[in-house]
């Protein structure tokens, strides 16, 4: 089944928008598999809005490959990418026309479910624009859910309605396999953060085959983005990454991966943080206030094989002690056990500690560290 575990991939849509085309699609696969992302467990090329023609072919009624964009049609593309050893994903939407004015698939959904899957589609990204008002949301997404099944193709379905109609309550029926349950996200510290504090109560709806999509990834895109993209600092990087991977949400790359610096690169293929993201058993963490700063968050969190996670979250503007009173957890100091941590980021032991732990954690900035309880 697909979807055990969050889907990682790249997006063109964060740093390219509508400046899409053939050879960013193959130069990106090639560099997908040069700088290790593939060996890292990133699959999916995924192309988004505007690579289509404006209208549809008169004669097929099918949704045709922008003639300029890509000359030799997207079955080629979808080839090079599969050569390549990854996978192949691509863009529609629930409405008349598409978030950037482009074909939707509004009455069309087994037609182009067909089309895609002749192209050699392994990934399909289902936005939620310019849909008639008296349509009903969650219908027009089991019409693409059967019509992607109907083909006979194993297609990720990754619905995108942006959380409305209360989306994290029926979309697994649809036959998603993920499902974006925030608006857009842009490349500025104030979106990453509110995107990831409007979903800490809603968590416990994402689980195997059907997760909880908070948006791609802006980490490493420094300001070369789209509208309102600013830009982050490295802080605000480890942050997003870490606070996905905490989440168990799909970690789709945003960045221009053509030119990735070594600090992102080893931030997205961190082995550690990538193996709580993709940890078999995709539970929610606690989440609680640290201290006396409503901005800090503290989150604790159950792994596999009898581990654990314990993240700190500094959203505020000035550096923070961060307390995490293991009793919030279930660990008592009546239990005779204590936590043994190690640090994500420097490899490093930290010690067993009972009952408390407390670190330093400069503004916009995380500590991470995976746990084991030990008797005392």
């Amino acid at each position: 089944m697909l979807a055990q575990r969050p889907p990682m991939g790249w997006n063109t849509w964060n740093t390219f928008g509508k400046d899409i085309n053939e050879q960013l699609i193959r130069e990106s696969a090639d560099a997908f598999v040069d700088i290790g992302l593939k060996d890292a467990g990133y699959e999916y090329i995924v192309i988004d809005d505007c690579w289509s023609e404006y209208n549809r072919d008169p004669v097929t009624d099918r949704i045709v490959p922008h003639h300029e964009k890509f000359p030799n049609g997207m079955k080629v593309v979808a080839d090079y990418v599969h050569s390549k050893g990854l996978k192949f994903g691509m863009y529609s939407c629930d409405g008349v026309r598409t978030c950037a004015d482009y074909p939707g698939s509004f009455d069309h959904e087994f037609l182009d479910a067909q089309t895609f899957a002749e192209f050699g589609v392994d990934f399909l990204k289902y936005d939620n624009c310019y849909k008639p008002n008296s349509s009903h949301g969650p219908t027009l997404y089991h019409r693409m859910g059967m019509a992607l099944r109907a083909t006979g193709r194993e297609i990720l379905f990754s619905a995108c309605n942006w959380g409305t109609e209360d989306v994290w309550s029926w979309i697994r029926s649809a036959g998603a396999h993920m499902y974006r349950s925030t608006g857009d996200i842009v490349d500025n510290p104030e979106s990453y953060r509110k995107i990831a504090l409007s979903q800490m109560d809603k968590l416990g709806y994402s689980a195997p085959g059907c997760f909880n999509d908070i948006d791609m990834l802006t980490v490493g895109m420094y300001g070369k983005g789209l509208v309102g993209s600013t830009g982050c600092n490295e802080a605000d990087y480890r942050s997003q990454f870490s606070l996905w991977c905490m989440y168990s949400a799909p970690l789709m790359l945003g960045c221009d991966i053509r030119k990735i610096d070594e600090k992102t690169l080893k931030l997205v293929t961190n082995p550690e943080l990538l193996r709580i993201n993709q940890d078999a058993e995709a539970r929610p963490p606690v989440i609680l206030k640290s201290g006396w700063h409503e901005d800090c968050k503290v989150m604790f969190k159950f792994l596999e094989n009898g581990e654990y996670a314990l993240a700190f979250f500094n959203m505020g503007e000035k550096d923070a002690e961060m307390p995490a009173m293991f009793t919030d957890f279930g660990l008592t100091a009546s239990s005779g056990y204590g936590l043994k941590l190690k640090n994500l980021f420097t490899g490093e032991d930290e010690g067993v500690y009972k009952e408390y732990f407390r670190t330093k954690v400069p503004a916009h900035d995380c500590a991470v560290y995976r746990a084991q309880t030990v008797r005392l």
